[in-house]
């Protein structure tokens, strides 16, 4: 196992090293500062969802509402930014994705209802409630709002930071952590995690309330990085965080996947936006090409592993090259 998730690694590592060789040399824009800064801020989001969604798919569940959890998240912080201090206002924006979180579990743990169904409940359900709160976009007054999305420490974003951030905290978290082991292994037998003491249903409130909150924080940074909060925003974001997991070799089965080949999945979909963007492609075409290349890249991938296992189970018959 542990062979085959280094050959995934460094099969992504290897398309990662061909993308940048191809843009580099495809396009002057791709290694302008402004480029490579304007890349790095645009992964954050997409990068706190797919960890957040790692978390639930490896419990063998999915959050389809992540989405909308960053439209509410985004507009209700910057809202209460008016009359409250900023920091404060993002606060309660990242705790409100943290609170459908811990609805979401709480449905999908203590009434074993389906995860795709309750996600996909809250998804409009949290949607509305966006909507509710303000049916046009809002615009933070305070300059202190824009803070967290446009500083910079060094040559990185300050958002770039703290994405990475929650990658090495929750790689950490998943597996060096009781608790971060046990959501893996419920993922691969939820009855013999119980049968040996741990309490299954309210480590997949955790998972939930875990991708709740990063969804949280990623609304929060992205209406502080665009200067405004709007109800439509996120609309199919749980999509691309799903697509990064499953680029990184997470099994929608749960049980399976890895932090470091879902970052190498957030990075292969901010090149391939991000050259889309440079080829002044069209955005119904971008979306075209962009499932047609994750498709490719997934049926690579499967097709590799495939045949390593083909050829450890007959290692005389089968030669790869």
């Amino acid at each position: 196992m542990a062979g085959r998730d280094l050959t995934l690694e460094a099969g992504l590592a290897a398309l990662l090293i061909a993308f940048i060789v191809i843009a580099g040399s495809t396009t002057d824009a791709f290694l302008t500062e402004g480029n490579i800064t304007n890349l790095l801020k645009q992964m954050v989001t997409t990068g706190l969802l797919a960890f957040g969604m790692l978390t639930v798919i490896l419990t063998g569940g999915i959050d389809l509402s992540v989405g909308s959890v960053v439209a509410f998240s985004g507009i209700v912080a910057a809202g209460l930014s008016a009359g409250l201090p900023v920091p404060l206002a993002m606060l309660i924006g990242l705790a409100s994705g943290v609170g459908f979180g811990l609805v979401n579990g709480a449905l999908v743990a203590r009434f074993q209802l389906a995860p795709f169904v309750v996600t996909l409940a809250a998804l409009t359900t949290i949607r509305g409630l966006a909507f509710v709160y303000s049916e046009t976009p809002v615009a933070p007054e305070k300059e202190g709002f824009f803070e967290l999305g446009s500083a910079v420490l060094g040559p990185l974003p300050v958002s770039t930071l703290i994405m990475l951030a929650v990658f090495l905290a929750g790689g950490i978290f998943l597996s060096r952590t009781p608790a971060g082991r046990s959501l893996v292994a419920i993922g691969g037998s939820a009855e013999t995690v119980r049968l040996a003491g741990i309490g299954v249903r309210r480590h997949i409130v955790l998972a939930y309330a875990i991708s709740g909150a990063c969804a949280g924080l990623a609304g929060v940074i992205l209406a502080s990085r665009v200067g405004i909060a709007q109800p439509s925003v996120g609309t199919a974001f749980e999509l691309d965080a799903i697509a990064a997991c499953v680029i990184g070799g997470a099994s929608l089965a749960g049980g399976k996947g890895s932090v470091r080949a879902t970052f190498a999945g957030v990075l292969v979909l901010a090149l391939i936006n991000n050259l889309l963007n440079l080829y002044d492609v069209q955005s119904f075409w971008q979306q075209v090409l962009k499932g047609l290349i994750i498709v490719a890249v997934i049926l690579v991938q499967r097709t590799g592993r495939f045949r390593t296992a083909i050829g450890a189970s007959n290692p005389g018959k089968v030669k790869l090259s």
